[in-house]
């Protein structure tokens, strides 16, 4: 075969271009690059790795494959491929940070379809009652018949507002446990979607089944954790607003260390990471009953995060994790009956770092009690509003995990008085520098504080500083913390005692020496030592080496005159 260019390659593998180029950012594929443009270009070998790595398949397959029962078990490099292919299919039609919401809806509604038929057949099967099998306790979700997919299916014109129409009657028939996770769609909109477009996303949905019987929710939720990652790699700096590295989440909850009987929130919880990290630690440690006891809360205040994160949590299988919308800092979701903030055992966080415009009249007036004996954060910056928050959201032995910009450890002014009272009263367990680049489109270094309101008395009056910013895997436009760079973090935590260039112990007095400054740059010196160079030594070898220059050329000279030259 000769070598093919990005548009022969997608259209021989029934892709769009972007993905290749995504496989290629990911390391996943290297095409040659010719002439002074560096054009990419596809040899057999690359094709071949693309088919054997199970990325795509040629176009003559993907043919065959429509013609298959959709009845089929799916695997989840299967299921990758096909829920990039429906972004495919919007790509171009709307902006790129708008259709993920409109994928994961209807990949969404699909699923509770699926199951609902899949529910329904075996109630018939087990009690030859069609009345019964209707009835809602036998359903996780309530689809209403005229919502079927296979009712939208025959629908050829206003496909768009049909969907409209359905998701408004299976959010009531699923009120309150569904409500707001569908507000943020609209695909009656012909512009944006335009009626043959959305054909082929109801034909593309309609190949597969996605009922338990064909995929189960770990298979599924992985997929879309997956096209929550591919999505924040196309929205670039934006993606951070709405997804957190995973390998940072892995190395705050593998400190916190949550068991089965603990209750863990993400007051800023975007597509709800975080949370799915905790009950796959438990779920790890413990077992998968276990991991179901643990309690999970979050509130977003983005609408279209928001349904994100539910639709994140539905998948995984966990519909009793509890997902709310609203501010957190002006509207906090979670309250007590006598109407203060409800505590956790553990609280995790990667806030919008650096807020200008946010409530802050309010939070000047907070009857919550959270600028109690700390006072009232920048005006202009709301990062210590939510560091307040979430200390207040600690119950009496909590802990918390926090991803922060480093302007946190250091700023002065309102900023360092509340930095100050916060380690004075003693929780702050460790502050943690983290390497560039670990975000996607953004280039700031982050840093990781841990709290805890419980320290043991060998920790107490002390704070940790790791310096972790040199241990990691360069990426084209994104760093990534490798496997044995978090088993380093954690450990170090763990051992909570000073490493060589990695760690250090501060005691109070050193804090205090240092103006209740965390930059851990402070703290730990990870600077290379330079050589020490001895002139003296350095002048002597030059000059023996001179000298040996001088007698070399004068060998030289009588090899020449020699040969009369």
């Amino acid at each position: 075969m000769k070598t093919l260019s990005i548009q022969e390659a997608a259209k021989l593998l029934g892709v769009h271009q972007d993905t290749l180029r995504n496989w290629e950012d990911e390391g996943l594929i290297k095409p040659l690059r010719v002439g002074k443009r560096a054009d990419r270009k596809y040899t057999q070998e690359v094709i071949d790795e693309i088919i054997h790595k199970g990325l795509a398949r040629p176009l003559a397959d993907l043919d065959s494959a429509l013609n298959k029962k959709a009845d089929e078990k799916i695997t989840l490099a299967e299921l990758k491929t096909f829920l990039w292919k429906s972004a495919d299919i919007l790509r171009g039609k709307i902006d790129s940070g708008d259709y993920k919401k409109y994928i994961f809806g209807l990949l969404f509604y699909k699923r509770m379809s699926d199951v609902w038929d899949e529910e329904y057949t075996q109630v018939v099967e087990q009690f030859h009652d069609e009345e019964l099998a209707c009835v809602d306790y036998n359903h996780r979700f309530q689809v209403p018949r005229d919502c079927a997919w296979s009712e939208v299916k025959k629908t050829s014109t206003d496909i768009g507002k049909r969907l409209n129409d359905v998701f408004d009657k299976i959010t009531i028939a699923n009120s309150p446990k569904l409500d707001k996770i569908f507000d943020d769609l609209d695909f009656a909109n012909k512009d944006k979607f335009p009626n043959e477009t959305l054909q082929r996303l109801i034909n593309h949905f309609s190949s597969k089944n996605f009922g338990n019987t064909y995929i189960n929710s770990d298979i599924l939720g992985d997929a879309y954790e997956y096209l929550i990652k591919q999505f924040a790699s196309d929205a670039g700096k934006n993606g951070g607003e709405f997804y957190t590295p995973r390998e940072i989440e892995r190395v705050i909850i593998s400190i916190l260390k949550p068991g089965p009987k603990d209750h863990v929130c993400d007051p800023t919880v975007g597509s709800g990471g975080f949370l799915l990290e905790a009950y796959h630690y438990v779920r790890g440690k413990h077992s998968e009953s276990d991991a179901r006891k643990l309690k999970l809360s979050g509130q977003e205040i983005n609408i279209g995060t928001f349904a994100i994160a539910k639709i994140n949590m539905f998948l995984h299988g966990l519909d009793s994790a509890d997902i709310r919308r609203g501010d957190t800092l002006a509207d906090p979701q979670f309250l007590t009956p006598t109407g203060t903030l409800q505590t956790f055992s553990h609280v995790v966080a990667n806030f919008p770092y650096s807020i200008k415009e946010w409530e802050w009249d309010t939070f000047c007036h907070d009857k919550y009690g959270r600028t109690t004996g700390y006072g009232v954060p920048a005006k202009k910056n709301a990062d210590y509003a939510f560091i307040l928050h979430i200390i207040k959201s600690l119950n009496d032995h909590g802990k918390a995990g926090i991803v922060v910009p480093h302007g946190v450890l250091f700023k002065s002014d309102t900023t360092g008085k509340i930095r100050e009272q916060i380690i004075k009263n003693d929780l702050i367990e460790a502050v943690i520098a983290m390497p560039a680049k670990l975000f996607f489109g953004v280039g700031i270094p982050v840093a990781l504080l841990i709290l805890n309101k419980q320290k043991s008395a060998e920790r107490k009056d002390k704070i940790l500083f790791i310096d972790a910013e040199h241990d990691y895997q360069e990426g084209k436009n994104q760093n990534i913390l490798r496997n044995a760079d978090i088993e380093k973090i954690v450990s170090a935590f763990d051992g909570y005692k000073d490493i060589e260039k990695y760690a250090h112990v501060a005691t109070t007095d050193e804090l205090k020496e240092n103006d209740y400054n965390l930059n851990v740059r402070r703290y730990v010196d990870s600077s290379e030592e330079e050589e020490v160079i001895d002139v003296s030594q350095v002048w002597k070898e030059l000059k023996e080496l001179e000298k040996e220059r001088n007698e070399a050329h004068k060998k030289v000279e009588g090899y020449l005159h020699e040969l009369k030259y």
